[in-house]
């Protein structure tokens, strides 16, 4: 099995009105449902819009900083993302297929690492 995370940037949704907004959420959580059930789900999740209450935590210069703020000031930042275990890169894109579908956006994919034994 290999985890992979499939995400989106919240300027790929787009404008749409609020009812467009709510009619997706039960597409959404539908698709979450469907990997529980399946047993590849392990977490998914929105992440909050406002990004100016992001904070970093930085260490590079040997003294553990944390600054307000997003650590580098772009004009793109993740919406939300979630994270499956399934067998094969045809299971992770047939996933993200159901996931693109369901909430009306790109959804981008990638493999996790392998765990280093330990």
């Amino acid at each position: 099995m290999s985890e992979y995370l499939i995400y989106f940037n919240q300027q790929w949704v787009g404008d749409h009105s609020e009812a467009w907004f709510r009619s997706r959420g039960p597409l959404a959580m539908a698709v979450v449902r469907e990997m529980k059930a399946t047993g590849v789900y392990v977490f998914a999740g929105g992440l909050e819009e406002d990004v100016d209450a992001a904070f970093s935590a930085d260490a590079t210069s040997g003294t553990l900083t944390f600054t307000e703020g997003r650590y580098v000031d772009t004009p793109q930042y993740l919406g939300g993302f979630t994270v499956i275990d399934v067998v094969d890169e045809q299971a992770a894109r047939m996933w993200a297929g159901k996931l693109a579908v369901a909430c009306g956006w790109p959804q981008e994919v990638r493999r996790f690492k392998p765990q280093p034994a330990e």
